[in-house]
């Protein structure tokens, strides 16, 4: 049965992907043919669209916000319609009061949208305005067997799950592998060098006299050949691609401690600008500093009982996070996520922390040869062996609307996108599926899928909404030297009193001593 079922969902997948490129040829022919139609006085004449497509059915209307899926959600309508009772139109709407505009048109409209595509941030929002109907469950199909953890508490409120896992967004550290590899080289070479050189030293000391290059020595031949015998020794297998290999391995970081090692010793090429640099004005991208000990609404992101952001292991982190001023040279004011990947694509960095869209640029970059370079994905490093970091994602999720009267059809629709049309979704859309059950194109996607499955699911509850423009504020605080507990006890007193409705006081905690050095020393 199991067989079975995965060669017809292969079926379906071939199909989506000729609907695919079916779909976006269809639409730029289109546009083609009405703008010359236009232009020449006559009427444009379309090519048949496929059967079944104007068949009367009933309809599925599908809002979404995200124009780069448009393509991969046209093509899954079209065969979804062809393959059903149902016929599904797709509608790109504004994200600007995105749930305010679907409960308009619930309540106002012939035109109801029965399946939407929503940020899991608003699923609370959602539930409560009626806007999402509880996910058909019958054979555990969003359960763990298909989906990551995080995914499952991403769409769960109130121990309902409201929507179908679709897919994430998340964070992972990006590194140049041609420049870790060209490291390895040098570090193998350095080492072998060194090696021979005690060799030889230990011969002179051994034989007495200065070391002279064709000298016979009592050993029965030159110094010289003492020098080549110990490089031989010393580089035995550095030359193969497995000995550069394994150093390059031991290379990629485990911790941001590893990262400042190896900026201490890096003898960097001509182009690069700096070793590791991230957007530090953007908290998605810095969140994994704190995400382990940070905690805002439980393990579901719903629950106003559990609110932890005060504490001295988060101190302790974002201390840490501080420190790095002292290392990389990042002016929040001036740096975006848009110039760190730009400058990562230009090769001037050799780290960075970015989220799955790099991956199609750099993807492109290489086809197009403007990026002459190898990289690699792997988790974002934890701050040193003790400390751990924790990225934090975004699951964005099919939702069946509460006030649809085609529940049926949606609901099942829902799985079809999140299923069987899904295996196509990154390579139609650039976008990682959510679901486990679908096979990734390479070790880079696979590397995200794994952080992803770490991650921290953002939050959904509406009275801690502004936390994360907060939290932005404070990391910018804190990486421009103020006072790491100080800014964490505000927060906290901030969000804590918006979600009991009192005024809420936390007691000071001393920061730790490193910081309190590092803070004399700037203010010093």
């Amino acid at each position: 049965m199991k067989k079975e079922k995965r060669k017809e969902n292969s079926t379906h997948r071939v199909s989506l992907r000729f609907r695919i490129f079916a779909v976006a040829a269809l639409l730029a022919a289109a546009a083609l043919l009405l703008y010359f139609g236009a232009g020449s006085g006559r009427q444009a004449e379309l090519s048949p669209l496929p059967e079944n497509v104007l068949v009367d059915k009933p309809t599925l209307n599908l809002w979404y916000t995200d124009d780069s899926i448009t393509d991969f959600l046209a093509a899954a309508a079209l065969d979804f319609s062809e393959n059903s009772d149902v016929r599904v139109i797709p509608r790109l709407v504004s994200g600007l009061e995105y749930l305010e505009s679907i409960n308009e048109a619930s309540l106002s409209s012939n035109m109801v949208p029965d399946v939407y595509i929503i940020g899991n941030d608003s699923l609370e929002k959602a539930w409560l305005s009626g806007l999402a109907s509880e996910v058909r469950n019958e054979d555990s199909y969003v359960s763990e067997e298909n989906f990551p953890e995080t995914a499952l508490r991403a769409v769960t409120y109130q121990d309902h799950l409201a929507g179908y896992p679709f897919y994430y967004e998340t964070t992972a550290l990006v590194y140049n592998l041609t420049y870790l590899e060209e490291a390895a080289a040098d570090q193998l070479q350095a080492e072998a060098d060194a090696l021979a050189g005690q060799e030889a030293q230990a011969f002179v000391d051994e034989n007495g006299g200065p070391l002279q290059e064709d000298a016979v020595q009592t050993g029965g031949g030159t110094a010289a050949d003492a020098r080549d015998d110990a490089a031989a020794d010393g580089m035995e297998g550095a030359s193969d691609e497995g000995r550069i290999a394994a150093r390059t391995q031991e290379l990629i970081p485990e911790t941001i401690d590893d990262i400042l090692a190896f900026a201490d010793s890096y003898n960097a090429p001509e182009q690069v600008e700096a070793v590791f640099c991230w957007d530090v004005s953007d908290v998605f991208y810095n969140y994994f500093f704190i995400g382990n000990y940070v905690d805002v609404g439980g393990p579901d992101g719903d629950d106003t009982e559990m609110i932890d952001i005060y504490n001295p292991d988060a101190i302790r982190c974002l201390a840490a996070y501080q420190e790095l001023t002292q290392f990389f040279s990042i002016d929040p004011e001036e740096v975006s996520y848009e110039s760190v990947a730009q400058d990562f694509l230009d090769g001037k960095l050799v780290f960075t922390i970015a989220t799955t869209d790099l991956l199609s640029r750099l993807e492109k970059a290489e086809e197009d040869g403007s990026f002459p370079y190898e990289y690699g994905v792997s988790r974002v490093p934890d701050i040193d062996g003790e400390l751990v970091t924790r990225s934090l994602s975004v699951t964005d999720a099919v939702v069946v609307n509460g006030y649809s009267e085609k529940k049926d059809a949606a609901h099942a629709f829902a799985r079809y996108l999140t299923q069987t049309a899904a295996g196509e979704l990154y390579e139609s859309s650039g976008k990682v599926p959510a679901n486990t059950q679908i096979s990734l194109p390479d070790v880079q996607t696979e590397a995200f899928a794994q952080e992803y499955a770490s991650s921290v699911p953002i939050p959904k509850m509406m009275a801690a909404s502004n936390y994360w423009v907060q939290m932005e504020i404070a990391f910018t605080r804190a990486w421009n030297g103020e006072d790491v507990s100080a800014v964490l006890r505000e927060i906290s007193e901030q969000i804590m009193t918006q979600v009991t409705g009192e005024s809420y006081t936390e007691e000071y905690i001393e920061p730790p001593a490193e910081e309190t050095e590092i803070q004399e020393q700037t203010s010093g």
